[in-house]
This record gives structure tokens, sequence and C-alpha cells, in this order.
């Protein structure tokens, strides 16, 4: 393998590191444990889950434009990767003592360990996705950024198999490690293997993968040239019409994305009676699916534009959404999820493309850090949202229902963004 070769896939194998938190922790393990043992009530379980990722999108969306800004000027992205994956790391490796207490305090600290871990991945990735125009050549931006989404979904797979297999088991099949139950260390033991996952296929990115030159400015001379920088790019950011309107219309769609893979498993489970075995079965093959969509759709985004991309996976998710709201049957959920899985890939990784090809150059990465400002800065909405629809309504059909108005909105908004650089 050359070196062009090495770079690009040890950047992909970020996202296959990361996505495992996202996968077990956030959306199929620890929420579904949370909700059903730590607070024994799975509709206010799910409320109080997604009322905290929505919290960590308000520290997100002030700290991800100013760090980008710093990152523009520093030019030392990989730093700043390294240290805000471990800021995501530390935490989740402490979710080993969530145990099944369910006092308010115990609440709060579990709560606040998902919501700090979320905080530093959701910051890393405005670095690591800054590094795409760099580390893909212009005509396969599309496919690499597929690819790492695809693999990221892998990445989950491969977690969640493990997970399954190695400590819960699966109906009569015994787990191959040997962990208690009484407590549920089976369940609780995720957490620190996330983090151990998260921090040996990271490594590869700073090994081999080249980061822009660094400058000889020092942190507190970034910032101020940063933030003067961020300023006028802010100010001016409205003269770019696509840009402004794909950075609207990304934030609402998104919303709606990061609220599905914030309550997915508790929905699951709280629905359709799901146990912990038959959630991560369900898992393992919306992975599987997702991975098959972003893979396949990476050279639809090559060939065909982002923008294209974005749209029909956006209209699969609504149709499929739409469908699944009129749903009892757990058979035909199951059917219906795997296909919904086959649009969520292609729209974040399409996205991710479309913000590469429509930033200026000089400041690719402070876009990155308005993109991820403008998706943060509202992404608070959807899982309060649909937390608050679920206890209104009581059932959380109401507040999957609030899911599909975002990506409708999201899709009128992105209806009127011109392909072009």
């Amino acid at each position: 393998m050359n070196k062009q070769k090495r770079s690009v896939f040890s950047w992909c194998l970020y996202d296959w590191a990361n996505t495992a938190f996202s996968t077990v922790i956030i959306t199929f393990v620890f929420g579904v444990y949370f909700s059903r043992q730590i607070v024994g009530d799975e509709t206010l379980g799910s409320a109080q889950w997604s009322f905290a990722i929505g919290v960590s999108g308000f520290f997100i969306a002030i700290l991800g434009p100013l760090l980008g800004a710093v990152a523009d000027n520093s030019g030392n992205r990989k730093s700043w990767i390294f240290w805000l994956s471990m800021l995501c790391i530390v935490p989740c490796s402490l979710l080993w003592l969530a145990t099944p207490e369910g006092t308010s305090s115990h609440i709060i600290f579990v709560l606040s360990l998902v919501a700090i871990a979320n905080v530093g991945l959701e910051l890393s990735q405005v670095f690591y996705n800054a590094m795409l125009p760099h580390v893909a050549r212009p005509e396969k931006i599309g496919r690499v950024s597929g690819w790492a989404w695809a693999l990221g979904y892998m990445g989950g797979l491969t977690a969640l198999a493990i997970t399954l297999f190695g400590f819960i088991g699966l109906g009569e099949i015994k787990p191959f490690f040997a962990v208690p139950t009484e407590n549920f260390e089976h369940i609780r033991i995720a957490g620190p293997f996330i983090a151990l996952w998260f921090f040996i296929f990271m490594m590869p990115l700073f090994l081999f993968t080249k980061d822009v030159d660094v400058t000889a400015l020092k942190f507190w001379d970034a910032l101020s040239k940063g933030l003067k920088q961020l300023s006028v790019s802010a100010h001016n950011v409205g003269k770019y019409k696509n840009i402004l309107r794909f950075l609207i219309a990304s934030a609402i769609y998104r919303d709606g994305l990061v609220t599905l893979f914030a309550i997915g498993g508790v929905y699951a489970a709280g629905q359709f009676g799901m146990g912990f075995t038959e959630i991560l079965i369900f898992a393992i093959g919306l992975n599987v699916t997702a991975g098959l969509g972003a893979f396949g759709f990476a050279y639809v985004d090559d060939f065909f534009g982002s923008k294209r991309t974005v749209i029909v996976s956006l209209v699969g998710l609504i149709v499929i959404g739409g469908i699944i709201l009129m749903i009892e049957d757990k058979n035909i959920f199951l059917i219906l999820a795997l296909g919904l899985g086959t649009f969520m890939g292609p729209v974040q990784a399409a996205s991710r493309t479309m913000i590469s090809k429509l930033s200026p150059p000089h400041m690719i990465t402070q876009t990155y850090g308005l993109y991820a400002f403008t998706g943060k800065s509202i992404s608070f909405l959807g899982p309060i949202a649909f937390g608050t629809m679920t206890s209104i309504f009581g059932t959380q059909q109401a507040g999957m229902a609030s899911i599909i108005v975002f990506w409708v909105v999201g899709l009128l908004v992105l209806l009127k963004v011109k392909e072009e650089r």
C-alpha cells in the first residue's frame, strides 16, 4: 500500500473507531440499559436520555466554530482530534460505574458522562471532517467520504457483534467471556470496551495521515486571529447563499438523524418490547444496510452530485419513516427499519462532501465549524421535541413523528441550494 492510499485508509479508519461509541453507547446498548434498569421507566428514561444529548449539543454549537477558527490558524488538526477523542474515551470508560441504582444523583452522573463524551466525539469531527479535502483527491472526495461512513458502520457492526457474543450472549448461546450479570456487569462493560476500541483504532490516523502544516502561532494568538476571521466569515457567509442555505437545511435534517440515533434502540425496546439480544441483532442488521448504503451511494455522490444523493436519501427516510409510524407488527418494523438504514449513511456522507465543495478553500475548517455550529445550535430541538411529544402523548410514536417533520423541512430548504463552488 503506497503512502497516499495508506493515508486515506487511516483517515477512514477513524470513522471505524468512533462510530462504535455512537452505535453501542448512544443508540443501542447503554441508552436501553439506562431507560430500563437505571431509570426503570422506558418512556421517562428515553426523554431524559434525549435531553442529555440535547444539552451536549448546546456546548458543541458554541465550541465548534471557535475551535475550528483556531485550527485554521494553527494547522494542528490531528492534535485537536487526539485530545477531543480522549474527552470522549475517558468518560466512556467510566460508564462501568453506571450501576442500576436509580437515584437522582446517580442518574445525573451517568447522563453527565454521556453528555461529556458526546461533546468530545462531535467536536473531534469538526477537525476530522476538515481534513477530507487534504486527504482525498478532488475527483474522489465523495467516494472517500462514503467509504469512511461505510467503514464506520462496519466498525459499529463489529463492535456490536463483539458486545453481543462476547459479553451478553444470544439466546442459549453463552457469551465468550464469563462476565457477571448480577449487577449488569455484562452490560456496563460496554463502556470500557468501547473506550479501548476507540483508542486503538484511532491511532493509524495520527501515525499515517498527513496533517496540514503547523504554523508558529501560539494558542492564544491563533485564538485571537481565529476569532477575528470567524467574525468576518460569519458576516461574509451571507454572501455565499448556497453555503448559508445548505447550512440551514443540513442543520434541520441532521437534527432528525441525531435524534433517531439517540433514541433508536429505546424506541425499538419501548414500542415493540424488544429485549437486549433482539435490539443488538436489529442494530447489527441496521448497520449492515447503512454501511452498504453509504458505500453504494459514494459512487452516486461523485457521478451525480452530492445534492441529488442527499435528496434521494431524505425522500427514502421520510417515506419509510412515515410507514413505520403506522405499523404495530414487530417483524414488519424490522424489515422497514433495515430499509431506513440504507438511506442514513448516504445523507451524512454526501452532506460532508457537499460542504467541502461549497466552501472557499481558505476557510474550510471554519466552514466545517459553522457546519457543526448550525447543526448543533438546534440539535437540542430534535431530542427535546421527541422527549416533549413522548411525554405529552404518552407514546413514542408521537416523538418519532417529530423526527420526520425535521426531515421534511430540511428537504424543502435543500431544494433551493445550487450545487456549485
